[in-house]
């Protein structure tokens, strides 16, 4: 008796479960949208910069140093992941950001921004080490 329903619900949870795994991954230009460039203006800025130099009045009143993201080498070891939890979850001084305010779909679209922050940047050469 029961047992009908249980099956039907865990089956629609299953489905829903695989429509979420297979849903296809965001380009970049499908990420960055004009809401995702208002959030970052409005929520990121203020510390990163509008460039996201991180070199700002309110990153140097919190005492804290920021990465530069016009660096091309200062986001090669973080894997999109990584930052996406620190955009979502927060770190250290910086809140994170709330699903009411932005959604996944727009974290992801704020990772592929600042990825796109160091574009056409050079990076500076690693010097070779001491013989």
């Amino acid at each position: 008796m029961f047992i009908r329903p249980l099956v039907c619900s865990a089956l629609f949870a299953t489905a829903g479960l695989l429509a979420i795994i297979a849903a296809p991954a965001l380009t970049a230009q499908d990420a960055v949208t004009p809401k995702v460039k208002g959030i970052y203006k409005m929520d990121c800025a203020i510390c990163h910069g509008d460039n996201g130099n991180g070199k700002t009045d309110v990153a140097t009143s919190l005492g804290v140093t920021l990465l530069d993201y016009t660096d091309p080498k200062s986001l090669a070891d973080k894997s999109d992941k990584d930052i996406f939890d620190i955009i979502r979850k927060g770190k250290d001084k910086m809140p994170p950001e709330e699903e009411a305010r932005a959604k996944d779909t727009d974290v992801r679209g704020l990772v592929t921004y600042l990825r796109s922050l160091s574009k056409g940047q050079t990076a500076a050469a690693v010097p070779a080490p001491p013989k």
